[in-house]
Protein backbone atom coordinates (compact mmCIF):
# COMPACT_ATOMS: atom_id res chain seq x y z
CA UNK A 1 0.00 0.00 0.00
CA UNK A 2 1.11 3.57 -0.46
CA UNK A 3 2.74 5.23 2.51
CA UNK A 4 -0.41 7.16 3.40
CA UNK A 5 -0.70 7.16 7.22
CA UNK A 6 -3.93 5.90 8.83
CA UNK A 7 -4.92 9.40 10.08
CA UNK A 8 -4.83 10.63 6.47
CA UNK A 9 -7.16 7.80 5.43
CA UNK A 10 -9.49 8.67 8.31
CA UNK A 11 -9.51 12.32 7.20
CA UNK A 12 -10.32 11.19 3.67
CA UNK A 13 -13.18 9.08 5.00
CA UNK A 14 -14.55 12.06 6.91
CA UNK A 15 -14.52 14.15 3.73
CA UNK A 16 -16.36 11.35 1.91
CA UNK A 17 -18.96 11.30 4.68
CA UNK A 18 -19.45 15.06 4.37
CA UNK A 19 -19.81 14.76 0.59
CA UNK A 20 -22.60 12.20 1.05
CA UNK A 21 -24.75 14.94 2.59
CA UNK A 22 -24.82 16.63 -0.84
CA UNK A 23 -26.12 13.52 -2.57
CA UNK A 24 -29.07 13.70 -4.94
CA UNK A 25 -30.78 10.37 -4.25
CA UNK A 26 -34.54 10.96 -4.23
CA UNK A 27 -35.34 7.51 -5.66
CA UNK A 28 -33.13 5.10 -3.72
CA UNK A 29 -32.38 7.34 -0.71
CA UNK A 30 -28.91 5.70 -0.82
CA UNK A 31 -26.61 8.67 -0.20
CA UNK A 32 -22.94 8.07 -0.96
CA UNK A 33 -19.87 10.28 -0.88
CA UNK A 34 -16.34 9.66 -2.11
CA UNK A 35 -13.04 11.42 -1.55
CA UNK A 36 -9.95 10.79 -3.64
CA UNK A 37 -6.46 11.92 -2.81
CA UNK A 38 -4.11 12.63 -5.68
CA UNK A 39 -0.36 12.08 -5.56
CA UNK A 40 -0.04 15.89 -5.49
CA UNK A 41 -1.85 15.93 -2.13
CA UNK A 42 -5.02 17.46 -3.59
CA UNK A 43 -8.29 15.95 -2.33
CA UNK A 44 -11.42 15.93 -4.46
CA UNK A 45 -14.86 14.81 -3.37
CA UNK A 46 -17.91 13.60 -5.20
CA UNK A 47 -21.39 12.39 -4.39
CA UNK A 48 -23.91 10.22 -6.17
CA UNK A 49 -26.40 11.90 -8.47
CA UNK A 50 -29.44 9.82 -9.37
CA UNK A 51 -31.68 10.10 -12.39
CA UNK A 52 -35.21 8.83 -12.83
CA UNK A 53 -33.86 6.45 -15.51
CA UNK A 54 -31.53 4.68 -13.07
CA UNK A 55 -28.97 3.79 -15.76
CA UNK A 56 -27.95 7.44 -15.96
CA UNK A 57 -27.18 7.64 -12.25
CA UNK A 58 -23.62 8.70 -11.42
CA UNK A 59 -21.77 7.10 -8.53
CA UNK A 60 -19.78 9.22 -6.09
CA UNK A 61 -16.44 7.64 -7.06
CA UNK A 62 -16.89 8.48 -10.74
CA UNK A 63 -18.05 12.01 -9.93
CA UNK A 64 -14.92 12.60 -7.83
CA UNK A 65 -12.68 11.17 -10.55
CA UNK A 66 -14.25 13.30 -13.28
CA UNK A 67 -14.00 16.38 -11.08
CA UNK A 68 -10.29 15.67 -10.52
CA UNK A 69 -9.68 15.34 -14.25
CA UNK A 70 -11.66 18.51 -14.93
CA UNK A 71 -9.61 20.45 -12.36
CA UNK A 72 -6.14 19.00 -12.86
CA UNK A 73 -6.09 17.26 -16.24
CA UNK A 74 -5.90 13.68 -17.44
CA UNK A 75 -2.41 13.09 -16.02
CA UNK A 76 -3.76 12.77 -12.46
CA UNK A 77 -2.74 9.83 -10.31
CA UNK A 78 -4.93 8.74 -7.42
CA UNK A 79 -3.12 7.53 -4.31
CA UNK A 80 -6.14 6.79 -2.06
CA UNK A 81 -9.93 6.55 -2.15
CA UNK A 82 -12.52 6.68 0.63
CA UNK A 83 -16.21 5.88 0.26
CA UNK A 84 -18.91 6.57 2.85
CA UNK A 85 -22.68 6.52 2.95
CA UNK A 86 -25.43 7.79 5.18
CA UNK A 87 -27.31 4.48 5.15
CA UNK A 88 -25.08 2.31 7.33
CA UNK A 89 -24.87 -0.15 4.47
CA UNK A 90 -22.03 -1.89 2.68
CA UNK A 91 -20.87 0.12 -0.30
CA UNK A 92 -17.69 -1.00 -1.98
CA UNK A 93 -17.11 0.63 -5.37
CA UNK A 94 -19.29 -0.91 -8.09
CA UNK A 95 -17.72 -2.54 -11.14
CA UNK A 96 -18.10 0.56 -13.31
CA UNK A 97 -16.40 2.72 -10.67
CA UNK A 98 -13.58 0.22 -10.28
CA UNK A 99 -12.94 0.27 -14.01
CA UNK A 100 -12.99 4.08 -14.21
CA UNK A 101 -10.69 4.37 -11.20
CA UNK A 102 -8.32 1.87 -12.84
CA UNK A 103 -7.45 4.44 -15.51
CA UNK A 104 -6.01 6.83 -12.92
CA UNK A 105 -5.24 5.02 -9.66
CA UNK A 106 -1.96 3.58 -8.42
CA UNK A 107 -2.24 -0.23 -8.14
CA UNK A 108 -1.17 -0.15 -4.48
CA UNK A 109 -3.53 2.70 -3.53
CA UNK A 110 -5.66 2.00 -0.46
CA UNK A 111 -9.43 2.03 -0.91
CA UNK A 112 -11.48 2.30 2.29
CA UNK A 113 -15.22 1.62 2.34
CA UNK A 114 -17.97 0.29 4.62
CA UNK A 115 -18.87 -3.40 4.57
CA UNK A 116 -21.42 -5.45 6.51
CA UNK A 117 -18.65 -6.12 9.06
CA UNK A 118 -17.39 -2.54 9.35
CA UNK A 119 -14.77 -0.53 7.49
CA UNK A 120 -12.43 -2.33 5.14
CA UNK A 121 -9.23 -1.09 3.55
CA UNK A 122 -7.97 -2.94 0.49
CA UNK A 123 -5.29 -2.31 -2.10
CA UNK A 124 -6.89 -1.27 -5.39
CA UNK A 125 -5.06 -3.99 -7.32
CA UNK A 126 -6.88 -6.57 -5.19
CA UNK A 127 -10.21 -4.80 -5.61
CA UNK A 128 -10.00 -5.04 -9.42
CA UNK A 129 -7.45 -7.77 -10.12
CA UNK A 130 -8.24 -8.29 -13.81
CA UNK A 131 -9.54 -4.96 -15.04
CA UNK A 132 -9.75 -4.16 -18.72
CA UNK A 133 -6.51 -2.60 -19.97
CA UNK A 134 -5.39 -1.12 -23.24
CA UNK A 135 -1.88 -0.01 -24.10
CA UNK A 136 -1.95 3.40 -25.77
CA UNK A 137 0.82 4.37 -28.13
Amino acid sequence: MTNLPQPALEDLLELAQTAAYHSYAPYSRFRVGAAIRLTTGEVITGTNVENVSFGLTLCAERVATVRAISQFGPEIKIEAVAIANLNDAASPPCGACRQVLAEFILPDAPVIFPTAKGLRTIVFGELLPHGFEMKLK
